[in-house]
């Protein structure tokens, strides 16, 4: 059955990915971008395929664009733009962090209620948040990120019970580590703050960390799965992938329970 899909974070990667997949399988998407520059070149390669994509420019954090998710009517939710920040957590300015969770946790969250009381009138509806790996298994030097992402996974778990009653679904993608270019972006962003001579976190450490780049996964892989789970009546709560990222992160929960100090 056809859904109407409003995805945010569409101009690049797994959501510009999904947002395209799911019109190729028939879906109507609204597609949110966060520059007004990007509207163009994802409706021109819409247009040009034939697909039904609506793209507007929706800056999640601002206050004046979020009323799009008011007028307009749709099925499904995709809490899918994020920004992103790597570098030690005891040493990153917290100003970075505080702009982390002002599009990640807060503002994302101000979308979502916006969604949700839409959904609740009409006593039917999904929203998907868009997690991580991170969101449930901590990394170093990805703790900025990271920990935006365990808010994320706690927001979705509350809401999901509070909606329940009204028959609204909520769930959480956790995409592992694919090549879209944001997690390359990640690690690039410490440069603009961290300074080996000022800071005690040893660079070789980070370095080591950064080695997860080379092996990142094919992002058309996340973007199959993703547009199955967004389109489907009947899934899990929370969906990891690859298989190989699901396991990691019921290890690490698992190992939460066991660990020392």
């Amino acid at each position: 059955m056809s859904k109407t899909v409003f995805i945010t974070g569409a101009a690049t990667g797994l959501g510009r990915g999904t947002a395209l997949g799911l019109a190729k399988k028939g879906h109507k998407v609204i597609a949110g971008v966060e520059i007004i520059s990007q509207v163009t070149p994802l409706r021109e390669e819409a247009e040009a395929a034939g697909l039904d994509i609506e793209v507007v420019k929706l800056d999640i954090t601002d206050k004046q664009d979020q009323k799009l998710l008011e007028s307009y009517d749709y099925d499904v939710f995709v809490a899918n733009a994020a920004i992103g920040e790597g570098g030690p957590i005891s040493e990153i300015p917290v100003d970075r962090m505080r702009e982390i969770y002002e599009t990640n946790v807060f503002s994302t969250l101000e979308n979502a209620q916006i969604a949700a009381k839409k959904f609740v009138e009409k006593q039917q509806g999904k929203i998907i948040f868009l997690s991580s790996i991170v969101g449930i298994v901590p990394m170093p030097y990805l703790g900025a990120y990271g920990s935006s992402k365990h808010a994320i996974e706690s927001i979705a778990k509350t809401m999901r019970a509070e909606l329940k009653e009204f028959g609204v679904q909520v769930a959480t993608i956790n995409p592992g580590p694919f090549e879209t270019g944001f997690n390359d972006r990640m690690f690039e962003e410490r440069k603009k703050w961290f300074h080996p001579d000022k800071h005690f976190t040893k660079e070789q450490s980070i370095k080591e960390t950064e080695t997860i780049l080379d092996e990142q996964y094919d992002p058309e892989d996340m973007i199959r799965k993703m547009v199955e789970v967004i389109a489907d009546d009947d899934h899990l709560f929370r969906t990891a992938y690859p298989e190989e990222v699901e396991e990691q992160m019921k290890e690490s929960e698992k190992e939460a329970w066991e660990d020392r100090v």
